[in-house]
């Protein structure tokens, strides 16, 4: 009898440290108001019915059927299903208690051919979606292109390596402002153009999947990891600032939206006082968040990319400078976590790789020598650095003026695998790591907002669990566990009951 009390004792005192876990030192009234908490998604990794209804393919739904490019096999044609469960979907966002969700329009399912005659199943489709979130009083945030370009234009005309995609991708946003920004007010034109660059241009890794890195015949037949991931960029600038133009002059002072794009920024902390390293670091942020944000700020690339770039940098006329510049509304910021940097004015790597990325003539580490950057997480590559968040609020508010600023994407993805039922996944939904991201992340966040940055919303990575590129589905990012053995049934984990008890209005 004593031992089956102690066992009790015990218990509780799991399930109360858990519950303790499951608060947090701050909550929604903390923040303002008008303050947008949501959670986020994009068609290739959630929509799923990838032949369904008339859409075409994207490089996405090419590159994923190509063995050996996504780690565990699997293809992006089911993500998890939302084209049919959307419904269930919001209900979930409801049951959190969010008021807005991100959510992507895939290009070929309003055009299956890139452009030309639209596919009215498609615009049905995400008309039904958006109407069924603001009739729960979410608020939809619409990405325009989050990576799944119709492969018919990679066919025509190598996609986004042309100045042809201009054309044909103004076309497509004009149309979806046309057919729903009568209810969209935020509309967002690309996601982390930074990342197709380097892993779709440089590395080879996602899709399309060129590069020219040593030895290339085992990642790539085709590519230049030098010159290519320039070219993409700035198309992907003048693409924005074209579908932004058409915004403003046509819709805006009727639908009353706004515009803006989304970057991925790592915050970037020197591994030594050295000047070397300190300097180092300034150039790792030109890279990274200045060769998107300098363009659309002040119309021209940083100084210390056209200096160490050279030639092969693509240079704005004076007439796409002028539009380019001023064209955002807001910026959304997708940050996961912070890195050393260290100098690498030997350009060893530069030597062996001979591309883009070594052009910064730094190196990212999470390791000082030392310690750590922050906790360790079974990720691998994200840290727990909750005091970063409130660095790059900073920054860009003193660099590039007090923008409107969204987090699109923060949040902790889980090393993991499809084959693993609810009912052998304990560790993934008593996911406590993830709780202590948030909640450190969140205090940061408001601490840059009693700073003065003009920080306007926090988006969860992610609502589910969902195909995550080229890892497909061996990574968890999702509040709620989909069950792949089981009909792709949602179950919250912990972080969703430590969210919603964040949001509850009674705080």
């Amino acid at each position: 009898m004593a031992l089956k009390t102690n066992i009790i004792l015990i218990l509780s005192v799991v399930v109360l440290f858990e519950t303790q876990l499951c608060k947090s030192e701050i909550n929604r009234i903390d923040f303002p108001n008008d303050f947008y908490f949501g959670t986020g998604s994009s068609a290739i990794q959630y929509e799923g019915a990838a032949e369904e209804d008339g859409k075409g393919p994207s490089v996405w739904d090419t590159f994923s059927h190509i063995p050996g490019k996504i780690t565990d096999l699997s293809t992006s044609g089911i993500g998890v299903d939302q084209y049919h469960r959307y419904q269930e979907d919001i209900q979930l966002m409801k049951d959190l208690g969010t008021n807005s969700y991100r959510l992507s329009i895939s290009w070929p399912r309003i055009f299956p051919n890139g452009s030309g005659e639209i596919n009215q199943a498609g615009v049905d489709h995400y008309n039904k979606f958006i109407n069924a979130l603001v009739a729960e009083g979410i608020e939809p945030f619409v990405t325009l292109y989050h990576w799944d370009l119709p492969q018919v234009l990679e066919d025509k005309y190598n996609g986004w390596l042309s100045s042809e995609i201009i054309k044909d991708y103004a076309n497509f946003a004009e149309t979806c402002f046309q057919k729903f920004g009568d209810r969209v007010k935020f509309w967002i034109t690309m996601n982390e153009p930074y990342t197709v660059a380097v892993q779709g241009y440089d590395f080879g890794r996602q899709a399309p999947g060129h590069c020219s890195l040593l030895p290339s015949p085992l990642f790539c037949k085709i590519g230049n990891s030098a010159i290519e991931p320039y070219i993409v960029a700035h198309n992907f600038i003048r693409s924005h600032a074209a579908a932004a133009d058409i915004y403003r002059k046509r819709y805006k002072g009727i639908q009353g939206g706004s515009i803006g794009t989304i970057l991925n920024a790592l915050w970037f902390v020197p591994a030594t006082n050295t000047e070397r390293d300190i300097v180092a670091t300034q150039r790792a942020k030109d890279f990274m968040i200045g060769w998107f944000l300098d363009p659309f700020v002040f119309g021209d690339y940083p100084s210390s990319m056209k200096s160490r770039v050279g030639i092969r940098l693509p240079k704005f006329s004076q007439a796409e400078s002028a539009i380019v510049k001023g064209s955002l509304d807001f910026v959304g910021i997708n940050h996961f976590t912070t890195y050393y940097v260290k100098d690498d004015s030997m350009n060893i790597t530069k030597r062996i790789l001979k591309d883009a990325l070594t052009d910064t003539g730094a190196v990212f580490l999470p390791f000082n020598g030392t310690h750590f950057i922050g906790e360790m997480t079974n990720s691998l590559w994200v840290f727990i650095a909750p005091e970063g968040i409130r660095s790059l609020m900073n920054y860009i508010r003193l660099k590039y003026g007090n923008l409107p600023i969204f987090i699109t994407e923060s949040g902790l993805p889980d090393l993991s695998t499809r084959l693993i039922p609810v009912r052998h996944a304990y560790f993934y939904l008593n996911d406590l790591q993830r709780i202590r991201y948030h909640s450190s992340y969140l205090p940061s966040l408001l601490a840059s907002i009693k700073d003065g940055c003009n920080v306007k919303g926090y988006f969860v990575w992610a609502l589910l669990d969902n195909w995550e590129w080229d890892n497909g589905y061996s990574a968890r990012t999702g509040l709620y566990y989909v069950d792949y053995t089981d009909n792709l049934k949602r179950y919250p984990k912990k972080s969703a009951v430590w969210y919603k008890n964040f949001l509850k209005p009674t705080n």
